[in-house]
C-alpha cells in the first residue's frame, strides 16, 4: 500500500477508501469479477497466487531494499534500489533495468538425452480425428508424435472447448492450435458455413512465423490467410482481407487500425487465438486487445497461450474465456538441451571479447542480443568492420529490411544476427549454435526466451551471458 502523504492540498484529502481503477477499466482487480474468475481458475488448476510487486521485490533482494544498481555501461551506482529480476522495464531506453545476476540460473550444463525423462504421448498425430488431407500434410512435415502441449491441447480444441495453455516458447504451441483450427474451418465449410479464425500475436516476426507454419499444414486445402502487421504496407493487407481469408494473423496495433478503417469486420469470426498473451500485456497492448475482443461475437471459441500466470493474465482469462480447460507443460525453467555459462568482462572490453568469441570456429551461427535499437545496429556494423558476416533486426528497420536479414541468416549468408528482444520474439531459425547475451535482459523470462533460440530439435546449443 502506498503510504506517501498527498501534498496536493488544493484537491482535498486523498480518498483512501475510494475504489481504485484497474488497467482493465473497472475497480481494483481484487474486487473485479473478471479477476476473481481468473483467480479461481488459477487456484483450481494449481497455479500460485501472484505476489504483489512489493513482496516480490523483498523476496528477490533479501530485504526491503536492494543494493545500488550499477549502470549497464559499467559506471557508478545510480543509487536507486535494484529491481526484482521479474520486474518489467519501463518504456523508453532510459527506463531499462537489467535483471539481477543469479549465477545459479545463468550457469547450467545441458543434460545428455538419456538423462532427460521422456514424455509419453497419449496420442499420435494419426490418431486425431481430423481431415485426411490435413493428416497427409502433417505427415509430410515429419510430424509423428505430438509434443506435450500438442498432445494435451489438440483433443480439447477439436471438441470446441476454450483452452488456456501455459507453456514456454519452443514447445510446439503453433501446431497445437493450427492443426485443430484448420480442421474446424474445413468441417464448417463442408456443412456450408463460413468459419474464420483470428490469431493475435505480439510481434510481426511471430505472425510471419505462424503463417509460414499455416502454409505447410493447409497446403492444397483451399484455405487462405493474411498477416496484418505494422511496418509493412497496409494496402496489400486490405486487398487480401477483402477476399475473406479463413485465417487472419496480426498484431493488436495493426488489427485495430484496420478495424477503425472498416477494412476488418470481426463479426464473422467465431474463433480467436491469443498467442504469447503475457508478452502482449508487457508491450502495452491491453487496451487494443480489449477493443478487438469486444468487437467479436460473445459466443466464440477462445484459445489463450502464455508463458506466465500473472495477476493481469488471470483477469484476462476471467474476462474473455468461458470454463476453459487448463494445459500446463512448464516443467523446466530453461531447456535441458542448452549449455549455459557466463563471461565476466569489463564494459570497455565487451566488444573485443565478443569479436574473439565469434572468430572461434565453433561459433558457426550465433544470435547476439543487445538492449537498444541503435546499439544493435551499431554492433552489427562494427562486427562487419572486423570481418564478421553480421546483420541486425530491430524496430527501426523496415519490414522488408528485417525479412532480408532473417533470410540471410537462415541461408547462412550471414552467420551472426544481432537483435533486440522484441524483434527476435517468435523467431524459429534452425541451426543456431550459440546465443550471446551481450546486454543483460530485463527479466529472467526474457532470458529464457532469448536462449530458447538455440538447442532446438534435439540438438545441443550454448548460451553465454556477459556480466561485469
Amino acid at each position: 500500500m502506498d503510504t506517501k502523504k498527498d501534498t496536493r492540498s488544493s484537491r482535498g484529502p486523498r480518498r483512501t477508501n475510494a475504489p481504485q481503477r484497474s488497467r482493465f477499466g473497472g475497480r481494483d482487480t481484487r474486487t473485479n469479477p473478471a479477476y476473481e474468475a481468473g483467480m479461481r481458475f488459477a487456484l483450481e488448476n494449481g497455479f500460485k497466487r501472484p505476489m504483489t510487486a512489493a513482496v516480490e521485490q523483498r523476496r528477490s533482494s533479501g530485504g526491503s531494499r536492494g543494493g545500488p544498481r550499477r549502470a549497464s555501461t559499467g559506471g557508478r551506482p545510480t543509487g536507486r534500489p535494484e529491481r526484482s529480476q521479474n520486474a518489467r522495464p519501463t518504456r523508453g531506453g532510459r527506463g531499462y533495468q537489467e535483471m539481477a545476476v543469479d549465477l545459479s540460473k545463468l550457469v547450467n550444463k545441458a543434460q545428455p538425452a538419456g538423462e532427460v525423462e521422456a514424455y509419453n504421448s497419449t496420442h499420435a498425430f494419426a490418431d486425431f480425428a481430423v481431415d485426411e488431407r490435413l493428416k497427409a500434410n502433417i505427415a509430410n512435415k515429419g510430424y509423428v508424435t505430438p509434443t506435450p502441449i500438442q498432445d494435451q491441447s489438440i483433443p480439447h480444441v477439436l471438441l470446441g472447448k476454450d483452452v488456456v495453455g501455459i507453456a514456454n516458447t519452443g514447445t510446439g504451441k503453433t501446431a497445437a492450435f493450427l492443426i485443430p483450427l484448420i480442421d474446424k474451418v474445413l468441417k464448417f465449410r463442408a456443412l456450408g458455413s463460413d468459419e474464420r479464425v483470428l490469431v493475435m500475436v505480439p510481434t510481426r516476426e511471430l505472425a510471419i512465423q505462424i503463417e509460414s507454419e499455416f502454409f505447410g499444414f493447409a497446403k492444397g486445402l483451399g484455405l487462405a490467410s493474411v498477416t496484418c502487421v505494422g511496418g509493412a504496407n497496409i494496402v496489400p493487407q486490405i486487398r487480401v482481407l477483402k477476399r475473406n481469408p479463413a485465417f487472419v494473423i496480426g498484431t493488436p496495433g495493426r488489427l485495430k487500425d484496420l478495424m477503425e478503417r472498416r477494412d476488418l469486420d470481426l463479426t464473422h469470426f467465431g474463433t480467436v487465438v491469443l498467442d504469447e498473451a503475457d508478452r502482449m500485456l508487457d508491450m502495452g497492448f491491453i487496451d487494443d486487445m480489449r477493443f478487438i475482443l469486444s468487437k467479436m461475437r460473445a459466443e466464440r471459441h477462445t484459445l489463450f497461450f502464455s508463458a506466465t500466470m500473472s495477476r493481469d493474465i488471470q483477469a484476462l482469462i476471467g474476462a474473455f474465456l468461458k470454463d476453459p480447460v487448463s494445459v500446463s507443460v512448464k516443467t523446466r525453467e530453461t531447456s535441458h538441451t542448452i549449455d549455459q555459462d557466463v563471461v565476466q568482462v569489463h564494459h570497455s572490453q565487451k566488444f573485443d571479447r565478443l569479436v574473439e568469441l565469434l572468430k572461434e570456429p565453433e561459433f558457426e551461427k550465433a544470435l547476439v542480443f543487445g538492449r537498444t535499437k541503435h546499439g544493435v545496429e551499431r554492433m552489427a556494423k562494427d562486427l562487419r568492420q572486423q570481418g564478421i558476416r553480421a546483420d541486425s533486426i530491430h524496430g527501426n528497420k523496415t519490414h522488408s529490411a528485417r525479412q532480408k536479414a532473417l533470410i540471410a541468416f537462415k541461408k547462412n549468408d550471414v552467420r551472426v544476427l544481432v537483435a533486440t528482444d522484441v524483434a527476435a520474439r517468435g523467431l524459429d531459425i534452425s541451426g543456431v549454435t550459440h546465443v550471446i547475451n551481450y546486454d543483460l535482459p530485463s527479466t529472467y523470462e526474457d532470458y529464457t526466451h532469448r536462449i530458447g533460440r538455440t538447442g532446438r530439435a534435439g540438438t545441443t546449443g550454448k548460451a553465454l551471458t556477459f556480466i561485469p
